[in-house]
């Protein structure tokens, strides 16, 4: 199968997938990132790991319409069948989804459906809860929502500051996302009254 990763910046998870692939744990071929930000890390990453490069900066196109079109035409010349967002900065519009339904995955750094948007951790933390956590998700047309593959809780601590949460976050993404792009491919995932039942052997 070949997969395309989506990021607008450092590119972290995608890093975590690139090394999933290299060690034999995900059994796919990283064919292709997709980035809307020519200064994005995620770039050089790419570069340093052989894999092609999409290029759309959003503002080259008229409307969100041509530059989704343009991003389809990369996926369909690579022949994509798994689209992993990590951190793209874009929403994708319905049509896009719906085009890709089922085939599209997620990681946001909360516990959905608690905290969705852009600043999960600061929000969690600023909240003040005891728990927050990490969410991978089939994604749908309506933001940070879809059913859910994998979540797992991290504990704030009382001597947690925002960026030491923001460390402990990264790391537990950073194994859950390769798990759950690793379950996908192997067949296990599937959606039941917008529900993810994982097929155990």
């Amino acid at each position: 199968m070949n997969i395309a990763v989506f990021a607008s910046g450092r590119g972290t998870n995608f890093g975590a997938i690139i090394r999933a692939i290299k060690s034999g744990k995900i059994k796919a071929n990283l064919s292709l990132l997709v980035c809307d930000n020519p200064k994005a890390g995620a770039i050089g990453r790419a570069k340093r790991a052989g894999i092609k490069v999409a290029l759309a900066k959003r503002e080259v196109f008229a409307n969100k319409e041509d530059f989704e079109a343009k991003i389809i035409a990369h996926l369909e010349e690579n022949k994509i069948d798994l689209i992993v967002l990590a951190g793209f900065m874009r929403l994708l519009s319905p049509e896009f989804v719906s085009k890709y339904q089922g085939h599209i995955l997620n990681i946001h750094p909360a516990l959905l459906p608690s905290f969705r948007g852009t600043e999960g951790i600061k929000d969690a933390f600023e909240y003040g809860v005891k728990v927050t956590g990490v969410t991978v998700h089939f994604v749908d047309e309506k933001i940070d929502h879809g059913p859910i593959i994998l979540q797992k809780e991290v504990k704030i601590e009382e001597d947690d500051t925002l960026e030491t949460l923001e460390k402990k976050m990264h790391k537990i993404e950073h194994r859950l996302y390769p798990e759950a792009v690793r379950l996908y491919l192997e067949g296990r995932l599937r959606i039941e009254a917008r529900k993810v039942k994982i097929k155990f052997h």
